[in-house]
């Protein structure tokens, strides 16, 4: 019997819980870059860098664990603000929006509605995992179908920012088991969660 492809939350997270600043930027700005971190994305996760960091590794070829990206419009913006309308050409790329329309130029697919019918779709076909890339508002929301949390936990507090699920999340406890935790000597902890179930 196929094994189901399964919705990950694969995100670096500060140690108060903030997956971004309060503008919503790229992590960049705030994650230290360490040399055993960029080891660790370039050998084990190669498919969450962007194409262009891809290409100046030199890296190619099919992703180890995804092969399907989702993200929010905000997340996506990061992208074009960069002037990538695919940041992703080597995945899969969908992107939850209500009020982005198509984008010719690049093969990104635009779900405007019922993201979590989506995702249940997405789960029934072939192929590998889907990496959730965020942001906070999309993962809240996609909250009950994300079947694993893998945090790249950084040394860094930042006081206020973006929460690992939006500032809109609803209260509702959720179980999960921890099974990894690994530490880098740069200072990242990371950390694995599968869904357990829920009380």
């Amino acid at each position: 019997m196929p094994q189901h492809r399964r919705l990950k939350y694969f995100v670096a997270l500060s140690i108060d819980g903030f997956i971004a600043g309060p503008d919503g930027g790229d992590p960049s700005g705030w994650w230290p870059i360490t040399d055993d971190y960029i080891d660790f994305i370039r050998t084990e996760y190669p498919e969450t860098l962007p194409g262009p960091a891809r290409d100046a590794m030199g890296i190619a070829g099919p992703g180890l664990h995804f092969d399907t990206v989702i993200e929010g419009r905000r997340s996506f913006e990061l992208g074009l603000a960069a002037g990538l309308p695919d940041a992703y050409p080597h995945l899969r790329h969908l992107v939850v929006s209500s009020t982005l329309g198509a984008y010719p130029e690049s093969a990104v697919e635009i779900i405007s509605d019922d993201p979590v019918g989506r995702v249940r779709d997405l789960k029934g076909e072939q192929g590998k995992d889907i990496w959730l890339v965020g942001g906070g508002t999309l993962a809240s929301s996609l909250r009950s179908e994300i079947d694993e949390l893998i945090i790249k936990l950084g040394p860094v507090t930042l006081g206020t920012g973006v929460p690992l699920w939006g500032s809109e999340c609803d209260f509702n406890t959720e179980i999960w088991t921890n099974t990894e935790v690994r530490a880098f000597p740069g200072g990242m902890t990371l950390l694995r969660f599968e869904r357990a179930g829920d009380r």
